[in-house]
């Protein structure tokens, strides 16, 4: 455990690590962040630093200068937290699918989202390579598919069932990124997690499950897939966090013919009230998806990506707490098992990851 300076005896508020996250540059390109530990002090490729700074502190006015980088804080607690709130905001957002729809919730809260974060960070796009931007447009549109996907498979299926099925995409890229053979017998174990929880959490053989959401959820795990590959990619290319702002945008923009019309026939409805609809849909989206894609873009610059994807196996777990807690959503035995199978492969990926 690293030893504070005298200096340093308070810890960061999550406040404050939020906003340096936001404001932190990224890992330089071809060098896996974090496999020795503490943030990253290069700029994106390209980028210079402008005269009179420091290198690795946040330039420009939107924070102050007294906010320091949140360097002591593990990069897997950031993946926890970020899994914990993307679930909590997966929770709070079913009631909404009522007034707006599965499309339309969706859209709105990417829409809120890419405001928030272009507001936050203001991307600066004049130079950037083509190949820079196509990943943040890739970003955009796996993002997009990833959320409204899961979205409709939620509505379909218990939230538990639902993320685990989900995490076959990170599963995907352990297996596709493994370079130990730990590392594949983690990423069995945890698609034996998988298989309890898909096959046998609604009763024998699967009865009960929605197959057409069960498609929606097979869908969301290729979307995630791609979505932890072009995150790194493009956490790599752009200055902080104006890749994801970028990308946030394009994936707005990408759920627009889906979600605007929808979003539009539920906030003109009689008898409802769209300022409150609105300030819902506000909130939800800081929980799902501005803070937790800070927070995992933040974790995958410090953590090599095959760590990261089998961390994420706890997700189907944190889902199904929450849905417990929330929704009311009772465990049974086989998802109690199939738990168990990916929580003891998302510790031993992450003790096997360190070096």
């Amino acid at each position: 455990m690293p030893t504070l300076n005298p200096s340093e005896t308070t810890a960061p508020t999550p406040a404050v690590a939020v906003a340096e996250a936001l404001a932190m540059p990224p890992a330089p390109k071809g060098e896996p962040a974090g496999e020795r530990g503490g943030w990253r002090r290069g700029g994106a490729p390209g980028s210079e630093t402008p005269p009179g700074t420091q290198p690795g502190r946040p330039t420009g006015r939107r924070f102050p200068n007294f906010l320091r980088r949140p360097e002591k804080i593990p990069a897997p607690l950031f993946c926890l937290t970020a899994m914990f709130l993307v679930q909590l905001g997966i929770a709070l957002s079913k009631p909404l699918f009522g007034p707006l729809g599965v499309s339309g919730t969706t859209f709105l809260r990417l829409g809120f989202a890419a405001v928030i974060l272009l507001a936050a960070t203001r991307p600066r796009l004049r130079g950037r390579r083509p190949r820079d931007l196509a990943a943040a447009g890739l970003l955009g549109m796996a993002s997009a598919g990833m959320t409204l996907l899961f979205a409709g498979a939620i509505d379909r299926l218990p939230m538990g069932t639902a993320a685990t099925v989900e995490f076959l995409g990170p599963l995907a890229v352990a297996l596709v990124f493994a370079r130990r053979a730990s590392h594949l017998v983690w990423a069995l174990l945890a698609a034996g997690g998988v298989a309890l929880l898909t096959l046998l959490g609604e009763g024998g053989g699967g009865a009960g499950l929605d197959p057409v959401g069960l498609v929606y959820a097979f869908g969301a795990a290729a979307c995630y897939a791609a979505y932890i590959l072009f995150t790194d990619k493009v956490g790599a290319a752009f200055q902080g966090f104006q890749g994801l702002a970028v990308s946030m945008t394009v994936g707005a923009l990408t759920l627009a013919p889906f979600g605007l019309g929808q979003a539009w026939d539920g906030l003109t409805a009689p008898g409802t009230s769209p300022l409150v609809l609105l300030l819902s849909v506000a909130g939800v989206s800081l929980l799902l998806p501005v803070i937790p894609y800070a927070l995992e873009m933040t974790a995958l610059r410090r953590m090599p990506q095959r760590v990261f994807s089998v961390l994420v196996s706890l997700e189907p777990a944190v889902s199904a707490l929450v849905g417990l807690v929330v929704l009311g959503q009772l465990l049974g035995a086989a998802q109690l098992a199939g738990i168990g199978c990916v929580v003891a492969a998302s510790v031993g990926g992450t003790l096997t990851g360190r070096r």
